[in-house]
């Protein structure tokens, strides 16, 4: 292993591409810790020595944001307003024609795409930092359990100065992640979500060693171990559909003739179900917040009371089993509006390529869309059961919902972790006979 790094980064080409990602994400990493204009950094600090209890939500994007949420950095908002920005996008596909229509432009009209991202990213910024600002001000970013103030004060120069600086922070790491697409290894926003999930495993583990011993610590290592290998054999899991092509004579040249496949992955839907569910889960959550008395002596309403009891904490049953549910119901649903087997059909028909046994056209897409839901729901089970592990452990462990090896964070890690190596062996493969791993 340490021979293969050795040669990577004994390749000029590929030890620039490495040195300049590393460059951008300590850069990064940097600005986390930057407070952002008009936070007083001292009593955010003592807030968050108070380990005070926090809601699923801001949980999650502090989970995204590599702990700057809670810190109110210039990079609070992490990158989270341009993954929403490019989910609403491609969800827009299926709204919109003229957005299908630019997708299927290929490269000039996915650039058109992108620019559109940007500009609902910037939209999407100035709205959560809005939110994130009020929610500060107001004492519910540490659920009003630390009495020192976060923004000392607060006049309108100061909200206005403290929008745009955290907008701009997301614009920004949307422009690192860009740079490190077009001049570094990998995917450059996938891989600042790695960076945030990786730098909070050392602080989870640690308190597991003070919450529960060595003997509890060494039991979620193995489990953690097992959970990896798992996650790996589903990700590269596929469903190969045999494709043959026609053998067609151009003139004196023969083309076609040749057999290949349609991969059908058994996760096609990453780690979006889990985002959609976590963030409609925390919808009534958010509801009830805002509809729950601050005066003395005032009970809150019988559904505030029901959603705080039962939608609220992540160890209760009755929300284990509402976030598994959601994440089948989404699952399905990206699926569906993600993959076209229509289209599929359509393009195998054009180019003379036929499933063996199956007849061209719409039988093609009923086969299809066949194979698809079946394996679809071994691909949502496998999601539930990964994302409902740091439920389990809130329980048995006593850890928050960033519980390291499990959920959001083990997906992610594990996904750009094997897309960033396939990068770094494809391009000493092409300098070296040898690629990364033997």
């Amino acid at each position: 292993m340490l021979t293969a790094i050795g040669r990577a980064f004994r390749t000029q080409d590929l030890r620039r591409k490495l040195l300049f990602t590393l460059l951008i994400l300590a850069i990064y990493r940097l600005g986390v810790f930057i407070p952002a204009p008009g936070v007083s950094y001292e009593n955010v600090q003592q807030c968050l020595n108070m380990n005070v209890t926090q809601g699923g939500a801001y949980q999650f994007v502090n989970l995204f944001s590599g702990g700057a949420l809670l810190q109110v950095s210039i990079f609070a908002l992490g990158i989270m307003p341009y993954i929403t920005a490019s989910i609403i996008v491609q969800l827009l596909r299926v709204i919109i024609p003229r957005f299908q229509e630019l997708h299927e432009e290929g490269q000039t009209g996915q650039a058109k795409l992108t620019q559109w991202t940007r500009y609902l990213t910037i939209a999407l910024g100035i709205l959560n930092a809005t939110t994130l600002i009020t929610t500060a001000r107001t004492g519910a970013l540490f659920n009003h359990q630390c009495p020192l103030p976060v923004i000392p004060n607060d006049d309108i120069v100061t909200i206005l100065l403290m929008i745009i600086t955290l907008t701009a922070g997301t614009a920004l790491m949307m422009w690192m992640g860009e740079l490190i697409t077009e001049r570094g290894v990998g995917n450059g926003m996938s891989l600042l979500i790695f960076i945030s999930i990786a730098s909070g495993f050392p602080a989870a583990m640690d308190a597991i060693i003070k919450a529960k011993g060595w003997g509890v610590f060494t039991l979620v290592l193995v489990i953690g171990l097992a959970i990896v290998v798992g996650v790996v054999f589903v990700e590269q899991s596929q469903r190969r559909i045999p494709v043959q092509y026609a053998k067609r004579m151009i003139g004196r040249r023969s083309y076609g003739g040749t057999t290949t496949y349609i991969p059908l992955k058994v996760n096609m839907a990453g780690v979006i179900p889990v985002i959609f569910a976590s963030s409609m889960l925390y919808l009534p959550s958010l509801l009830a917040q805002f509809n729950t008395p601050t005066g003395p002596g005032e009970t809150p309403p019988g559904w505030v009371q029901w959603i705080n009891t039962y939608l609220v904490r992540g160890d209760h049953p009755v929300y284990m089993a509402v976030y598994f549910l959601l994440i089948i119901f989404f699952t399905y649903f990206y699926v569906t509006i993600t993959f076209n087997p229509d289209e599929v059909a359509d393009n195998m028909t054009k180019y003379g390529g036929f499933i063996p046994g199956v007849r061209a056209g719409r039988p093609t897409a009923q086969y299809l869309s066949h194979v698809i839901s079946r394996i679809t729901l071994p691909g949502a089970l496998y999601l539930g059961l990964i994302a409902a592990v740091p439920l389990v452990a809130l329980v048995w462990v006593g850890a928050n919902q960033n519980f390291p090896f499990g959920g959001t964070s083990i997906l992610i890690m594990v996904g750009v972790g094997l897309e960033t190596v396939k990068q770094i062996d494809a391009q000493l493969q092409q300098r070296h006979y040898e690629g990364l791993l033997r």
